[in-house]
């Protein structure tokens, strides 16, 4: 799925939230937020299991390479292409990860990179200049203050493509159904493996809400950090920046400045001991022969964007 140009005679923004939407948006974004420092607490003394800690874990994976694969490697930069069956589960792993609906997802990342740390940017944490007390406010705006406000950027102007497919619809507009799953999969497995009341409620706060929030802040610090702190081997026209502590929680996907400097390669971490777990699982499509016409990096792509160190 290539990616398709934005339309740019169409406005920016298609409307505000209104409020009751926005008391939706707020219950999903500060509920498993509430749930993950509570979890300090009950960590410390009791309440979670290995079923808990393998249901966290595996769901974890499945709704992280549902956005990192899914979402910004395939719908939003076209890095590879798939067939039905593929695209479909992406779409619906990802909307698993409680971020907006794939629709949104996608519109907001290419508005994103269509004005990466300028006006119109999103969730740039440069939009309010460089003092320190402009960066700490620009930083809380990066990692979730932006979600909270209420304009609404146009689909029609940056996802056409996807507004145009009737299976991305169809998966879109039954985006309650899939936030349903991802909460309600976990409790109840947990009580099919434990046959308790109790196992089914530790997996529904361990495995869905505690495990929604912490892959929400994984992914806000690649906004936030990764527009920070860290290095740019790589020439691109913002601030995105590599930032390793959180190479293997994020999938591959703050090798950031890697990827800025060539959105639609499907593996962000290039350089040698980069680990890019999203470009194995593309590879491992590819090999399946699910996913073709993957972008690996070329050589000379590397070269020419490669930032030449004095000295």
């Amino acid at each position: 799925m290539p990616t398709a140009p934005a339309r740019p005679g169409k406005p920016l923004l298609s409307g505000r939230r209104g409020t009751a939407e926005m008391l939706v948006l707020k219950t999903f974004l500060l509920v498993p937020f509430a749930a993950l420092i509570a979890a300090v607490p009950l960590l410390w003394g009791w309440g979670i299991g290995w079923t808990d800690l393998i249901l966290a874990t595996v769901f974890y994976v499945l709704a992280t390479l549902g956005v990192t694969v899914g979402y910004h490697r395939y719908f939003t930069h076209g890095a590879f292409k798939a067939g039905r069956p593929l695209r479909i589960a992406l779409a619906i792993a990802g909307s698993m990860a409680v971020q907006g609906s794939v629709i949104f997802w996608v519109a907001s990342h290419r508005r994103h990179h269509a004005f990466s740390d300028r006006e119109g940017d999103p969730h740039s944490p440069w939009l309010f200049g460089t003092s320190p007390a402009a960066l700490l406010r620009g930083f809380w705006h990066a990692h979730m203050g932006w979600m909270f406000q209420r304009e609404v950027t146009n689909a029609d102007r940056f996802a056409p493509d996807l507004v145009g497919d009737r299976d991305l619809r169809v998966v879109n507009r039954f985006f309650w159904l899939w936030i349903t799953l991802s909460l309600g999969l976990p409790a109840a497995l947990g009580w099919a493996f434990s046959g308790t009341w109790q196992g089914a409620l530790t997996a529904f706060f361990w495995a869905g809400l505690v495990r929604i929030a912490f892959l929400h802040h994984v992914t806000w610090s690649v906004n936030s950090v990764c527009h920070l702190i860290g290095d740019r081997p790589f020439a691109s026209r913002d601030r995105a920046a590599n930032f390793w502590p959180l190479a293997l929680l994020s999938m591959g996907e703050s090798w950031h400045n890697s990827h800025h400097a060539d959105p639609t390669c499907a593996r962000h971490g290039v350089l040698r001991g980069q680990v890019d777990v999203s470009a194995r699982v593309i590879w491992a499509f590819e090999r399946l022969g699910w996913a073709t016409d993957v972008r690996w990096p070329r050589a000379e792509r590397l070269a020419a964007k490669r930032v030449q160190q004095p000295g």
